[in-house]
Protein backbone atom coordinates (compact mmCIF):
# COMPACT_ATOMS: atom_id res chain seq x y z
CA UNK A 1 0.00 0.00 0.00
CA UNK A 2 2.98 2.34 0.48
CA UNK A 3 4.86 2.87 -2.81
CA UNK A 4 7.80 4.72 -1.24
CA UNK A 5 8.76 1.71 0.87
CA UNK A 6 9.63 -0.36 -2.20
CA UNK A 7 12.77 1.68 -2.96
CA UNK A 8 16.40 1.14 -2.03
CA UNK A 9 18.65 3.68 -0.32
CA UNK A 10 22.39 3.39 -0.90
CA UNK A 11 21.66 0.03 -2.50
CA UNK A 12 19.84 -1.29 0.57
CA UNK A 13 16.08 -1.82 1.02
CA UNK A 14 14.61 1.22 2.74
CA UNK A 15 13.79 0.73 6.41
CA UNK A 16 11.84 3.73 7.60
CA UNK A 17 12.01 4.30 11.36
CA UNK A 18 11.29 8.05 11.40
CA UNK A 19 7.53 7.79 11.77
CA UNK A 20 7.30 10.12 14.77
CA UNK A 21 8.48 12.89 12.44
CA UNK A 22 6.27 11.98 9.49
CA UNK A 23 4.57 8.81 8.32
CA UNK A 24 4.57 7.56 4.74
CA UNK A 25 1.49 7.85 2.54
CA UNK A 26 -0.64 4.97 1.25
CA UNK A 27 -1.83 4.88 -2.34
CA UNK A 28 -5.33 5.76 -1.19
CA UNK A 29 -4.11 9.16 0.03
CA UNK A 30 -1.97 9.81 -3.03
CA UNK A 31 -4.85 8.89 -5.33
CA UNK A 32 -7.37 11.03 -3.43
CA UNK A 33 -5.22 14.12 -3.90
CA UNK A 34 -4.48 13.28 -7.53
CA UNK A 35 -8.19 12.81 -8.23
CA UNK A 36 -8.98 16.19 -6.73
CA UNK A 37 -6.40 17.98 -8.85
CA UNK A 38 -7.38 16.10 -12.03
CA UNK A 39 -11.16 16.38 -11.65
CA UNK A 40 -12.36 18.84 -8.99
CA UNK A 41 -9.71 21.54 -8.58
CA UNK A 42 -11.46 24.81 -7.69
CA UNK A 43 -11.85 27.10 -4.71
CA UNK A 44 -14.48 26.29 -2.11
CA UNK A 45 -17.45 28.13 -0.58
CA UNK A 46 -17.28 30.83 -3.25
CA UNK A 47 -18.87 29.80 -6.53
CA UNK A 48 -21.89 28.03 -7.99
CA UNK A 49 -20.07 26.27 -10.81
CA UNK A 50 -19.77 22.50 -10.76
CA UNK A 51 -16.07 22.21 -9.91
CA UNK A 52 -16.43 24.53 -6.93
CA UNK A 53 -19.44 22.59 -5.72
CA UNK A 54 -17.54 19.31 -5.98
CA UNK A 55 -14.52 20.75 -4.17
CA UNK A 56 -16.71 22.22 -1.43
CA UNK A 57 -18.53 18.91 -1.00
CA UNK A 58 -15.25 16.98 -0.71
CA UNK A 59 -13.85 19.50 1.77
CA UNK A 60 -16.91 19.48 4.02
CA UNK A 61 -17.27 15.72 3.78
CA UNK A 62 -13.71 15.53 5.07
CA UNK A 63 -14.75 17.64 8.05
CA UNK A 64 -17.50 15.15 8.81
CA UNK A 65 -14.98 12.32 8.50
CA UNK A 66 -12.82 14.04 11.10
CA UNK A 67 -15.81 14.60 13.38
CA UNK A 68 -16.66 10.92 13.41
CA UNK A 69 -13.01 9.94 13.80
CA UNK A 70 -12.58 11.88 17.04
CA UNK A 71 -16.27 11.66 18.12
CA UNK A 72 -16.94 15.40 18.22
CA UNK A 73 -20.55 16.53 18.66
CA UNK A 74 -20.51 18.94 15.75
CA UNK A 75 -18.43 19.07 12.56
CA UNK A 76 -18.19 22.85 13.01
CA UNK A 77 -16.01 22.19 16.07
CA UNK A 78 -13.35 20.73 13.76
CA UNK A 79 -11.16 23.49 12.33
CA UNK A 80 -8.69 22.75 9.53
CA UNK A 81 -5.23 24.23 10.09
CA UNK A 82 -1.74 23.73 8.70
CA UNK A 83 -0.91 21.23 11.44
CA UNK A 84 -0.35 20.84 15.17
CA UNK A 85 2.03 23.79 15.38
CA UNK A 86 -0.44 26.07 13.61
CA UNK A 87 -3.27 24.84 15.83
CA UNK A 88 -1.41 25.53 19.08
CA UNK A 89 -0.35 28.95 17.83
CA UNK A 90 -3.99 29.70 17.07
CA UNK A 91 -5.12 28.67 20.55
CA UNK A 92 -2.32 30.46 22.38
CA UNK A 93 -2.69 33.65 20.37
CA UNK A 94 -6.46 33.81 20.73
CA UNK A 95 -6.38 33.00 24.45
CA UNK A 96 -3.70 35.65 24.86
CA UNK A 97 -6.04 38.24 23.38
CA UNK A 98 -9.12 37.15 25.29
CA UNK A 99 -8.34 35.19 28.43
CA UNK A 100 -4.77 35.58 29.72
CA UNK A 101 -3.64 38.53 31.82
CA UNK A 102 -0.95 39.49 34.30
CA UNK A 103 -0.48 36.86 36.99
CA UNK A 104 -2.21 34.06 35.10
CA UNK A 105 -0.40 30.78 34.54
CA UNK A 106 -0.13 28.32 31.65
CA UNK A 107 0.87 24.82 32.74
CA UNK A 108 2.93 22.59 30.45
CA UNK A 109 5.20 19.59 31.11
CA UNK A 110 8.91 18.97 30.73
CA UNK A 111 8.10 16.52 27.92
CA UNK A 112 6.74 19.11 25.50
CA UNK A 113 7.75 19.73 21.91
CA UNK A 114 8.87 23.28 21.14
CA UNK A 115 5.58 23.85 19.31
CA UNK A 116 3.80 23.39 22.64
CA UNK A 117 6.18 25.74 24.46
CA UNK A 118 7.10 28.70 22.27
CA UNK A 119 3.54 29.78 21.30
CA UNK A 120 2.63 29.93 24.99
CA UNK A 121 5.77 31.92 25.77
CA UNK A 122 4.81 34.42 23.08
CA UNK A 123 1.34 34.73 24.59
CA UNK A 124 2.82 35.12 28.08
CA UNK A 125 5.19 37.86 26.93
CA UNK A 126 2.28 39.76 25.43
CA UNK A 127 0.01 39.43 28.47
CA UNK A 128 2.23 39.30 31.54
CA UNK A 129 1.17 35.75 32.28
CA UNK A 130 3.61 33.00 33.15
CA UNK A 131 4.49 29.63 31.63
CA UNK A 132 5.38 26.90 34.13
CA UNK A 133 6.33 23.27 33.57
CA UNK A 134 5.40 20.28 35.65
CA UNK A 135 8.31 17.86 36.18
CA UNK A 136 8.96 14.32 35.03
CA UNK A 137 10.90 11.44 36.56
CA UNK A 138 14.03 9.90 35.04
CA UNK A 139 11.93 7.38 33.11
CA UNK A 140 10.17 10.19 31.27
CA UNK A 141 6.86 10.05 33.14
CA UNK A 142 4.91 13.06 34.38
CA UNK A 143 4.78 13.13 38.17
CA UNK A 144 1.04 13.40 38.77
CA UNK A 145 1.39 14.62 42.36
CA UNK A 146 3.61 17.45 41.17
CA UNK A 147 1.20 18.23 38.35
CA UNK A 148 -1.67 18.50 40.82
CA UNK A 149 0.34 20.83 43.07
CA UNK A 150 0.82 23.26 40.18
CA UNK A 151 -2.88 23.55 39.41
CA UNK A 152 -4.61 26.55 40.97
CA UNK A 153 -7.13 29.31 40.36
CA UNK A 154 -4.31 31.17 38.55
CA UNK A 155 -4.08 28.38 35.96
CA UNK A 156 -5.87 29.55 32.82
CA UNK A 157 -4.59 26.95 30.35
CA UNK A 158 -3.05 23.49 30.55
CA UNK A 159 -1.45 22.11 27.39
CA UNK A 160 -0.02 18.59 27.46
CA UNK A 161 1.12 16.11 24.81
CA UNK A 162 -0.72 12.80 24.91
CA UNK A 163 2.44 11.03 23.75
CA UNK A 164 6.01 12.36 23.93
CA UNK A 165 7.52 12.64 20.47
CA UNK A 166 11.05 12.23 21.86
CA UNK A 167 10.53 9.34 24.30
CA UNK A 168 7.20 7.75 23.42
CA UNK A 169 5.84 8.19 26.98
CA UNK A 170 2.04 7.94 27.01
CA UNK A 171 0.67 10.45 29.48
CA UNK A 172 -2.47 9.76 31.57
CA UNK A 173 -4.30 12.52 29.77
CA UNK A 174 -7.82 11.65 30.93
CA UNK A 175 -6.74 11.70 34.57
CA UNK A 176 -4.92 15.00 34.05
CA UNK A 177 -8.05 16.56 32.58
CA UNK A 178 -10.12 15.38 35.57
CA UNK A 179 -7.56 16.83 37.98
CA UNK A 180 -7.57 20.13 36.09
CA UNK A 181 -11.35 20.38 36.30
CA UNK A 182 -11.15 19.85 40.06
CA UNK A 183 -8.15 22.03 40.98
CA UNK A 184 -8.08 24.65 38.20
CA UNK A 185 -11.70 25.30 37.25
CA UNK A 186 -10.77 28.45 35.29
CA UNK A 187 -8.44 26.56 32.94
CA UNK A 188 -8.96 25.23 29.46
CA UNK A 189 -7.22 21.95 28.66
CA UNK A 190 -5.37 21.50 25.36
CA UNK A 191 -4.38 18.00 24.23
CA UNK A 192 -1.48 17.77 21.77
CA UNK A 193 -2.45 14.51 20.07
CA UNK A 194 0.09 14.69 17.24
CA UNK A 195 1.90 11.52 18.36
CA UNK A 196 -1.22 9.72 19.55
CA UNK A 197 -3.66 10.15 16.71
CA UNK A 198 -2.40 7.30 14.50
CA UNK A 199 -1.86 4.84 17.34
CA UNK A 200 -5.08 4.67 19.34
CA UNK A 201 -8.74 5.61 19.53
CA UNK A 202 -9.54 9.28 20.16
CA UNK A 203 -12.85 10.30 21.78
CA UNK A 204 -13.00 13.99 22.64
CA UNK A 205 -16.35 13.63 24.39
CA UNK A 206 -15.02 10.90 26.65
CA UNK A 207 -11.89 12.91 27.40
CA UNK A 208 -13.84 16.13 28.00
CA UNK A 209 -10.91 18.21 26.69
CA UNK A 210 -11.48 21.78 25.56
CA UNK A 211 -9.12 21.49 22.62
CA UNK A 212 -7.39 18.63 20.82
CA UNK A 213 -4.93 19.12 17.96
CA UNK A 214 -3.16 16.87 15.49
CA UNK A 215 -1.35 16.84 12.14
CA UNK A 216 -2.24 14.95 8.98
CA UNK A 217 1.32 13.94 8.15
CA UNK A 218 1.62 11.85 11.32
CA UNK A 219 -1.61 10.04 10.41
CA UNK A 220 -0.45 8.73 7.00
CA UNK A 221 -1.93 11.88 5.45
CA UNK A 222 -0.48 14.90 3.64
CA UNK A 223 1.83 17.51 5.06
CA UNK A 224 0.57 21.04 5.64
CA UNK A 225 -2.82 20.08 7.01
CA UNK A 226 -4.08 19.47 10.53
CA UNK A 227 -7.06 19.69 12.82
CA UNK A 228 -7.98 21.83 15.79
CA UNK A 229 -10.95 20.46 17.70
CA UNK A 230 -12.52 22.83 20.20
CA UNK A 231 -15.72 22.84 22.20
CA UNK A 232 -18.21 25.12 20.48
CA UNK A 233 -18.69 27.38 23.49
CA UNK A 234 -14.94 27.86 23.90
CA UNK A 235 -14.38 28.52 20.19
CA UNK A 236 -17.29 30.96 20.05
CA UNK A 237 -15.74 32.95 22.90
CA UNK A 238 -12.39 33.34 21.15
CA UNK A 239 -11.58 36.22 18.79
CA UNK A 240 -10.56 35.33 15.20
CA UNK A 241 -6.96 34.28 14.68
CA UNK A 242 -6.40 35.74 11.20
CA UNK A 243 -8.40 37.97 8.92
CA UNK A 244 -9.19 37.39 5.27
CA UNK A 245 -11.58 35.76 2.90
CA UNK A 246 -14.16 33.22 4.06
CA UNK A 247 -13.90 34.12 7.76
CA UNK A 248 -16.19 37.16 7.52
CA UNK A 249 -19.90 37.78 7.57
CA UNK A 250 -19.89 41.43 6.51
CA UNK A 251 -17.06 43.89 5.87
CA UNK A 252 -17.09 47.67 5.75
CA UNK A 253 -14.43 50.23 6.54
CA UNK A 254 -16.37 51.04 9.67
CA UNK A 255 -16.93 47.53 11.01
CA UNK A 256 -16.46 43.85 10.20
CA UNK A 257 -18.53 41.00 11.54
CA UNK A 258 -17.26 37.45 11.52
CA UNK A 259 -18.56 34.20 10.14
CA UNK A 260 -19.83 31.41 12.34
CA UNK A 261 -17.80 28.29 13.09
CA UNK A 262 -15.82 26.76 11.49
CA UNK A 263 -15.21 29.51 8.90
CA UNK A 264 -14.32 32.03 11.60
CA UNK A 265 -10.94 30.32 12.00
CA UNK A 266 -10.27 29.36 8.37
CA UNK A 267 -9.20 32.58 6.69
CA UNK A 268 -8.14 32.40 3.05
CA UNK A 269 -7.97 29.51 0.62
CA UNK A 270 -7.22 26.35 2.60
CA UNK A 271 -5.21 23.28 1.67
CA UNK A 272 -8.20 21.69 -0.05
CA UNK A 273 -6.33 18.75 -1.54
CA UNK A 274 -4.60 18.17 1.80
CA UNK A 275 -7.91 18.08 3.65
CA UNK A 276 -9.30 15.58 1.15
CA UNK A 277 -6.11 13.53 1.49
CA UNK A 278 -6.46 13.62 5.28
CA UNK A 279 -9.97 12.18 5.03
CA UNK A 280 -8.61 9.41 2.81
CA UNK A 281 -5.92 8.69 5.41
CA UNK A 282 -8.52 8.44 8.17
CA UNK A 283 -10.60 6.06 6.05
CA UNK A 284 -7.49 3.99 5.36
CA UNK A 285 -6.48 3.71 9.01
CA UNK A 286 -10.01 2.82 10.04
CA UNK A 287 -10.17 0.13 7.37
CA UNK A 288 -7.26 -1.58 9.14
CA UNK A 289 -8.56 -0.84 12.62
CA UNK A 290 -6.89 1.28 15.27
CA UNK A 291 -7.18 -1.51 17.83
CA UNK A 292 -5.30 -3.88 15.50
CA UNK A 293 -2.70 -1.19 14.77
CA UNK A 294 -2.19 -0.54 18.48
CA UNK A 295 -1.78 -4.24 19.27
CA UNK A 296 0.70 -4.80 16.43
CA UNK A 297 2.79 -1.76 17.31
CA UNK A 298 2.84 -2.69 21.00
CA UNK A 299 4.17 -6.14 20.14
CA UNK A 300 6.76 -4.61 17.81
CA UNK A 301 7.87 -2.15 20.49
CA UNK A 302 8.34 -4.93 23.05
CA UNK A 303 10.36 -6.95 20.56
CA UNK A 304 12.47 -3.94 19.55
CA UNK A 305 13.13 -2.95 23.16
CA UNK A 306 14.38 -6.44 24.02
CA UNK A 307 16.54 -6.66 20.92
CA UNK A 308 18.04 -3.18 21.14
CA UNK A 309 19.14 -3.83 24.71
CA UNK A 310 21.41 -6.55 23.31
CA UNK A 311 23.64 -3.87 21.78
CA UNK A 312 26.81 -3.32 23.85
CA UNK A 313 27.10 0.10 25.56
CA UNK A 314 23.59 1.14 24.51
CA UNK A 315 21.56 3.38 26.80
CA UNK A 316 17.83 3.70 26.23
CA UNK A 317 16.56 7.18 27.07
CA UNK A 318 12.95 7.10 28.23
CA UNK A 319 11.71 3.96 29.94
CA UNK A 320 8.14 4.88 30.87
CA UNK A 321 5.88 1.98 31.83
CA UNK A 322 3.39 3.09 29.19
CA UNK A 323 4.97 3.85 25.83
CA UNK A 324 4.09 4.25 22.17
CA UNK A 325 6.36 2.88 19.44
CA UNK A 326 9.40 5.06 20.09
CA UNK A 327 12.87 4.08 21.30
CA UNK A 328 15.38 6.85 21.96
CA UNK A 329 18.92 5.75 22.69
CA UNK A 330 22.63 6.56 22.77
CA UNK A 331 25.76 4.49 22.32
CA UNK A 332 28.59 5.29 24.73
CA UNK A 333 31.33 7.23 22.99
CA UNK A 334 29.50 7.54 19.67
CA UNK A 335 27.91 10.82 18.58
CA UNK A 336 24.23 10.55 17.69
CA UNK A 337 24.95 12.25 14.35
CA UNK A 338 27.45 9.56 13.43
CA UNK A 339 25.00 6.81 14.31
CA UNK A 340 22.41 8.43 12.05
CA UNK A 341 24.88 8.66 9.16
CA UNK A 342 25.96 5.02 9.52
CA UNK A 343 22.37 3.81 9.69
CA UNK A 344 21.49 5.84 6.60
CA UNK A 345 24.32 4.13 4.73
CA UNK A 346 22.56 0.86 5.57
CA UNK A 347 19.24 2.20 4.25
CA UNK A 348 17.79 2.79 7.73
CA UNK A 349 16.10 6.13 8.38
CA UNK A 350 16.09 7.34 12.00
CA UNK A 351 16.06 10.78 13.58
CA UNK A 352 18.98 12.24 15.55
CA UNK A 353 19.18 15.38 17.65
CA UNK A 354 17.06 17.03 20.31
CA UNK A 355 13.77 16.30 18.47
CA UNK A 356 12.55 19.86 19.10
CA UNK A 357 12.61 19.11 22.83
CA UNK A 358 15.61 21.04 24.16
CA UNK A 359 14.20 21.52 27.69
CA UNK A 360 13.54 17.77 27.90
CA UNK A 361 17.06 16.91 26.74
CA UNK A 362 18.49 19.30 29.34
CA UNK A 363 16.35 17.66 32.04
CA UNK A 364 17.65 14.23 31.02
CA UNK A 365 21.26 15.41 30.87
CA UNK A 366 21.84 14.68 27.18
CA UNK A 367 22.31 16.85 24.10
CA UNK A 368 20.12 14.64 21.96
CA UNK A 369 19.39 11.04 21.09
CA UNK A 370 18.94 8.65 18.21
CA UNK A 371 15.23 7.93 17.82
CA UNK A 372 13.70 4.93 16.10
CA UNK A 373 9.92 5.29 15.81
CA UNK A 374 7.61 2.62 14.46
CA UNK A 375 4.50 2.30 12.35
CA UNK A 376 2.34 -0.68 11.47
CA UNK A 377 4.23 -1.19 8.20
CA UNK A 378 7.46 -1.88 10.10
CA UNK A 379 8.50 -5.47 10.85
CA UNK A 380 10.55 -7.48 13.30
CA UNK A 381 12.97 -8.28 10.46
CA UNK A 382 13.59 -4.55 10.06
CA UNK A 383 14.24 -4.26 13.79
CA UNK A 384 16.76 -7.10 13.48
CA UNK A 385 18.56 -5.19 10.72
CA UNK A 386 18.71 -2.08 12.91
CA UNK A 387 20.15 -4.03 15.83
CA UNK A 388 22.84 -5.68 13.70
CA UNK A 389 24.08 -2.34 12.37
CA UNK A 390 24.09 -0.88 15.88
CA UNK A 391 26.15 -3.82 17.11
CA UNK A 392 28.59 -3.21 14.28
CA UNK A 393 28.85 0.49 15.14
CA UNK A 394 29.40 -0.26 18.83
CA UNK A 395 32.16 -2.73 17.97
CA UNK A 396 33.99 -0.69 15.33
CA UNK A 397 33.71 2.91 16.48
CA UNK A 398 36.95 4.48 17.64
CA UNK A 399 36.20 6.86 20.51
CA UNK A 400 37.80 10.27 20.71
CA UNK A 401 40.86 10.55 22.93
CA UNK A 402 40.07 11.16 26.57
CA UNK A 403 40.62 14.69 27.76
CA UNK A 404 43.39 15.42 30.27
CA UNK A 405 42.33 17.14 33.48
CA UNK A 406 40.81 20.52 32.75
CA UNK A 407 42.83 23.61 33.64
CA UNK A 408 41.53 26.99 34.65
CA UNK A 409 43.84 28.54 32.04
CA UNK A 410 45.65 26.85 29.20
CA UNK A 411 49.42 27.01 29.53
CA UNK A 412 51.65 27.94 26.56
CA UNK A 413 52.92 24.38 26.55
CA UNK A 414 49.40 22.99 26.20
CA UNK A 415 48.59 25.37 23.37
CA UNK A 416 51.85 24.60 21.58
CA UNK A 417 51.03 20.90 21.74
CA UNK A 418 47.95 21.54 19.59
CA UNK A 419 48.27 21.13 15.83
CA UNK A 420 47.11 24.37 14.17
CA UNK A 421 46.13 24.02 10.54
CA UNK A 422 48.44 25.79 8.05
CA UNK A 423 47.22 27.93 5.16
CA UNK A 424 45.79 25.77 2.36
CA UNK A 425 45.73 28.44 -0.37
CA UNK A 426 46.75 32.03 -1.07
CA UNK A 427 43.41 33.40 0.09
CA UNK A 428 40.02 32.24 1.37
CA UNK A 429 38.69 32.71 -2.18
CA UNK A 430 41.37 30.45 -3.65
CA UNK A 431 40.67 27.84 -0.97
CA UNK A 432 36.95 28.10 -1.67
CA UNK A 433 37.49 27.62 -5.42
CA UNK A 434 39.54 24.46 -4.80
CA UNK A 435 36.95 23.07 -2.39
CA UNK A 436 34.11 23.83 -4.78
CA UNK A 437 35.93 21.95 -7.57
CA UNK A 438 36.38 18.91 -5.34
CA UNK A 439 32.76 18.91 -4.18
CA UNK A 440 31.48 19.36 -7.73
CA UNK A 441 32.85 15.90 -8.56
CA UNK A 442 29.96 14.43 -6.54
CA UNK A 443 26.47 14.80 -7.96
CA UNK A 444 24.51 13.37 -5.03
CA UNK A 445 24.12 14.12 -1.34
CA UNK A 446 25.57 10.76 -0.26
CA UNK A 447 28.77 11.32 -2.19
CA UNK A 448 29.18 14.83 -0.84
CA UNK A 449 28.54 13.68 2.71
CA UNK A 450 31.19 10.98 2.33
CA UNK A 451 33.62 13.56 0.93
CA UNK A 452 33.06 15.71 4.02
CA UNK A 453 33.55 12.71 6.33
CA UNK A 454 36.77 11.80 4.51
CA UNK A 455 38.06 15.34 5.07
CA UNK A 456 37.33 14.90 8.75
CA UNK A 457 39.26 11.64 8.85
CA UNK A 458 42.40 13.63 7.97
CA UNK A 459 41.79 16.18 10.71
CA UNK A 460 44.33 15.89 13.58
CA UNK A 461 42.72 14.16 16.54
CA UNK A 462 42.89 16.74 19.31
CA UNK A 463 39.42 16.42 20.83
CA UNK A 464 40.63 15.53 24.32
CA UNK A 465 43.29 18.25 24.40
CA UNK A 466 40.92 20.94 23.15
CA UNK A 467 38.19 19.89 25.57
CA UNK A 468 40.61 20.38 28.46
CA UNK A 469 41.63 23.92 27.51
CA UNK A 470 38.56 25.47 25.88
CA UNK A 471 34.83 25.91 26.34
CA UNK A 472 32.35 23.90 24.33
CA UNK A 473 31.06 25.82 21.31
CA UNK A 474 27.38 26.66 21.94
CA UNK A 475 24.70 25.92 19.36
CA UNK A 476 26.14 22.61 18.13
CA UNK A 477 24.40 19.26 18.50
CA UNK A 478 27.74 17.49 18.94
CA UNK A 479 30.60 18.53 21.22
CA UNK A 480 32.81 21.04 19.41
CA UNK A 481 35.88 22.76 20.86
CA UNK A 482 37.82 25.59 19.21
CA UNK A 483 40.89 27.66 20.04
CA UNK A 484 42.46 30.36 17.92
CA UNK A 485 45.50 32.59 17.95
CA UNK A 486 47.50 35.04 15.90
CA UNK A 487 50.08 33.02 14.00
CA UNK A 488 53.43 33.22 15.82
CA UNK A 489 55.63 35.82 14.14
CA UNK A 490 52.68 37.58 12.49
CA UNK A 491 50.30 40.31 13.58
CA UNK A 492 47.24 39.73 11.41
CA UNK A 493 47.03 36.02 10.58
CA UNK A 494 44.46 33.71 12.15
CA UNK A 495 45.32 30.15 13.06
CA UNK A 496 42.80 27.88 14.70
CA UNK A 497 42.37 24.30 15.81
CA UNK A 498 39.05 22.57 16.36
CA UNK A 499 37.68 19.10 16.88
CA UNK A 500 34.36 17.37 17.56
CA UNK A 501 33.05 14.02 18.70
CA UNK A 502 31.04 13.48 15.49
CA UNK A 503 32.69 12.43 12.22
CA UNK A 504 30.48 14.53 9.95
CA UNK A 505 31.14 17.62 12.09
CA UNK A 506 34.89 16.97 11.97
CA UNK A 507 34.53 17.12 8.20
CA UNK A 508 32.82 20.51 8.40
CA UNK A 509 35.62 21.71 10.67
CA UNK A 510 38.14 20.56 8.06
CA UNK A 511 36.33 22.65 5.43
CA UNK A 512 36.51 25.72 7.66
CA UNK A 513 40.20 25.13 8.32
CA UNK A 514 40.90 25.01 4.60
CA UNK A 515 39.06 28.27 4.15
CA UNK A 516 40.36 30.28 7.07
CA UNK A 517 43.25 28.87 9.09
CA UNK A 518 46.51 30.61 8.20
CA UNK A 519 44.69 33.46 6.40
CA UNK A 520 44.85 37.16 7.13
CA UNK A 521 42.29 38.12 9.72
CA UNK A 522 40.95 40.91 7.53
CA UNK A 523 40.40 38.42 4.66
CA UNK A 524 38.57 36.05 7.00
CA UNK A 525 36.26 38.84 8.11
CA UNK A 526 35.60 39.98 4.53
CA UNK A 527 34.97 36.55 2.99
CA UNK A 528 31.30 35.82 2.22
CA UNK A 529 31.11 32.33 3.68
CA UNK A 530 27.32 32.18 3.29
CA UNK A 531 27.70 32.68 -0.46
CA UNK A 532 30.25 29.85 -0.48
CA UNK A 533 27.82 27.55 1.33
CA UNK A 534 25.17 28.33 -1.27
CA UNK A 535 27.69 27.77 -4.05
CA UNK A 536 28.48 24.23 -2.92
CA UNK A 537 24.84 23.43 -2.09
CA UNK A 538 25.56 22.87 1.57
CA UNK A 539 21.87 22.71 2.52
CA UNK A 540 21.43 19.75 0.21
CA UNK A 541 23.70 17.44 2.15
CA UNK A 542 23.72 18.55 5.77
CA UNK A 543 20.77 18.87 8.12
CA UNK A 544 19.47 22.14 9.53
CA UNK A 545 20.84 21.22 12.95
CA UNK A 546 24.35 20.67 11.56
CA UNK A 547 23.95 23.88 9.57
CA UNK A 548 23.12 25.78 12.76
CA UNK A 549 26.19 24.32 14.46
CA UNK A 550 28.32 25.34 11.51
CA UNK A 551 26.91 28.85 11.87
CA UNK A 552 28.15 28.88 15.47
CA UNK A 553 31.63 27.88 14.28
CA UNK A 554 31.61 30.62 11.63
CA UNK A 555 30.60 33.19 14.24
CA UNK A 556 33.40 32.02 16.53
CA UNK A 557 36.01 32.29 13.77
CA UNK A 558 34.82 35.74 12.76
CA UNK A 559 35.09 36.84 16.39
CA UNK A 560 38.63 35.43 16.62
CA UNK A 561 39.57 37.24 13.40
CA UNK A 562 38.09 40.47 14.74
CA UNK A 563 40.03 40.10 17.99
CA UNK A 564 43.26 39.54 16.06
CA UNK A 565 42.61 42.46 13.75
CA UNK A 566 42.00 44.71 16.77
CA UNK A 567 45.04 43.26 18.59
CA UNK A 568 43.03 41.64 21.37
CA UNK A 569 44.47 38.12 20.86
Amino acid sequence: DFPILAQTVHGKPLIYFDNAASTQKPRAVIEAQRHYYEHDNANIHRAVHTLSQRATHGYEQARETVRKFINARDAAECIFTRGTTDSINLIASCLGRSRLSTGDEVLLSELEHHSNIVPWQLAAQATGSKVIATPINNAGEILIDEFTKRLSLKTKAVSISWVSNALGSINPIAEMIRLTRRHAPNAVFVVDAAQWIAHGVTDVLLLDCDFLVFSGHKLYGPTGVGVLYGKRAVLDALPPYQGGGDMIETVSFEKTTYAALPNKFEAGTPNIAGVIGLAAAIDYVQSIGLADIAAYEHDLLQYATARINEVPTIRVIGTAASKAGVISFLLDGVAALDIGVKLDEAGIAVRTGHHCCMPLMKRLGVEGTVRASFAFYNTKQEVDALVEILKWIAKNHKPAAAAPPACAMASPQMINAISFAPRSAESPKAAADALAEDIALFDDAAGRSQFVIDLGDRLPKSFGQLKAISQRLPGCMSEVYVIGRAKPGSTNVLEFAADANADIVRGLIAIMQRLFSGQRADDVRAFDVEAFFRRIGLDQFITTQRRNGLGSLVAKLRQLATDIATKEV
